[in-house]
């Protein structure tokens, strides 16, 4: 799998390394990604999803269940 946040999408952003005498050259800046496990009451079981910090977030405002829903329309886009 690709290192992506399954609830928002972040990928690994490109920028540049810059050195003591300013060369640049070309660096990615990979997100935060960590791998957990969250109940989900209704289907009665642990899903693990590898989300960013901030996705974590974002799945406590707005809850598993809505995050689940959100990964579904997200699949069902084909992104």
């Amino acid at each position: 799998m690709s290192k992506q946040c399954q609830i928002l999408g972040t990928r690994a952003s490109t920028g540049n390394r810059v050195s003591h005498s300013h060369r640049k050259t070309k660096r990615t800046f990979a997100p935060n990604l960590q791998s957990k496990r969250y109940w989900v009451p209704s289907q009665g079981r642990y899903v693990t999803l590898t989300v960013s910090a901030k996705g974590m977030k974002t799945i406590d405002r707005i809850g598993i269940e809505a995050a689940l829903a959100r990964i579904e329309r997200r699949a069902s886009h084909g992104r």
